[in-house]
């Protein structure tokens, strides 16, 4: 089994949050500022799983499938709003539009 150091984990997070941040910040469409949230909840459950495994412990894990969980309601969530706003007739899913949602 190859084994990474937690050094590399961090930089492989940190790398995955940076791309996960750009995403959000770059890109206006929503779909894929969703995609980006979750790559930022991955590199976050990416430490975790990290720190578990330099410190011999399993909470990391339990943290990872926590974060996981989350990550899959913020998903149906974001989904959820998008198909609203495309059901109501938004031309596009330009993040700009969300404020003219009322209901």
């Amino acid at each position: 089994m190859l084994a990474f150091s937690f050094n590399d984990t961090l930089l492989v997070a940190t790398v995955l949050f940076s791309i996960g941040l750009a995403g959000v910040l770059v890109r206006r469409n929503m779909v894929f500022m969703l995609m980006s949230l979750d790559i930022m909840l991955n590199a976050a459950a990416l430490v975790f799983v990290g720190a578990g495994a330099r410190w011999h412990d399993a909470t990391g894990q339990v943290m990872f499938v926590l974060i996981l969980a989350l990550a899959a309601v913020e998903t149906a969530v974001g989904l959820a709003i998008i198909v609203c706003l495309h059901a109501r007739g938004r031309p596009t899913l330009d993040a700009d539009t969300g404020n003219l949602l009322r209901g």
